[in-house]
């Protein structure tokens, strides 16, 4: 598996992961404002835009298929983290996590974790930093990482 920048030819595969893992894991515990909302962030020309911004988008690749992406925005937070669903748990996240966090411009970085993503980012290491929240529909809970503490977390297997 190799961990590369996201390249337009890229941003099908990476929509239909966005969608396809949010469509199985989140979008029941919203509402249609909250899919909607999701819907259009994981759009091809939002990735797009936010490719040629100073959003830094990372892709897994196996085998010449993208397995899961990562955005981390402004160097400092975790915009999106998606894998493909069969592919989930095999260490794809960490992978993506680590290597986003190589860019991080700060020692701290948050994440607004869906509910259902809690957990998987406790185990990375991050920390509830707020009451759970809602934005456009979105429900999640703030989250972060001091890197100069927790790394060790995120590197562990």
């Amino acid at each position: 598996m190799i961990i590369r920048k996201l390249e337009e030819e890229d941003l099908e595969a990476v929509n239909a992961i966005c969608m396809d893992s949010f469509l199985q894991s989140v979008a029941g515990s919203l509402s249609d404002e909250g899919i909607t909302t999701f819907s259009n962030i994981a759009a091809c020309d939002a990735f797009l835009g936010r490719m040629k911004g100073d959003n830094l988008i990372l892709v897994a690749e196996s085998d010449e298929k993208i397995e899961g992406v990562i955005e981390l925005k402004e160097g400092r937070h975790i915009a999106m983290l998606f894998i493909l669903p069969e592919r989930q748990k095999n260490g794809i996240g960490r992978k993506l996590l680590l290597s986003a966090l190589s860019y991080a411009k700060t020692e701290t970085v948050t994440v607004s974790a869906s509910l259902s993503s809690v957990t998987a980012y406790e185990k990375y290491g991050f920390e509830r930093s707020g009451e759970v929240d809602e934005s456009a529909g979105l429900v999640y809970q703030p989250m972060e990482i001091k890197l100069n503490e927790r790394q060790a977390c995120v590197l562990q297997p």
